[in-house]
């Protein structure tokens, strides 16, 4: 496996959109969140991610197999992951795991921030593998669907 992250410029928005709708519709299909699902984003909110912070595609060789994009202001605020995703047909095979360490090899391995869905226990153990735990805020935003906030110092 060759994993590593490839910046995305502004004319991958719309191949990486394509990817991060298809990515993330079965979580908006079981979830029903239209408010807050990635899959829900316009294209040019993508262009604006592209713009504002680091979106990497997650590459397996020359495959792009998922994304993950960082907001890192470069100062003493947490650097945060928001949205990482792989494809489903490449789930399982330990991919978000690699393009987490090296989001955190490339921007510095401490002071990160992220949420997921409590009700997707696969989400929240792959961030406690890697060290993030818990903060204790968490939101209820479907009557299903709980989002809770890691850190990792």
């Amino acid at each position: 496996m060759n994993l590593h992250l490839k910046r995305a410029q502004l004319s991958d928005a719309e191949a990486m959109h394509h990817m991060q709708v298809e990515a993330f519709a079965p979580l908006l299909a079981k979830y029903h969140d239209t408010a807050i699902s990635p899959a829900c984003e316009s294209v040019q909110r993508v262009r604006e991610k592209i713009v504002t912070s680091r979106y990497y595609f997650i590459m397996d060789g020359p495959r792009a197999v998922g994304g993950i994009r960082v907001v890192d202001h470069g100062d003493e605020r947490p650097k945060v992951i928001s949205p990482l995703f792989i494809l489903w047909e490449y789930q399982n095979r330990g991919l978000a795991q690699m393009a987490v360490r090296e989001a955190e090899r490339l921007h510095g391995a401490h002071h990160w921030r992220l949420d997921t869905i409590l009700e997707e226990p696969g989400n929240c153990h792959l961030y406690e593998k890697l060290g993030y735990r818990r903060t204790g805020k968490a939101q209820r935003v479907r009557p299903n669907m709980t989002i809770v906030d890691y850190e990792k110092e």
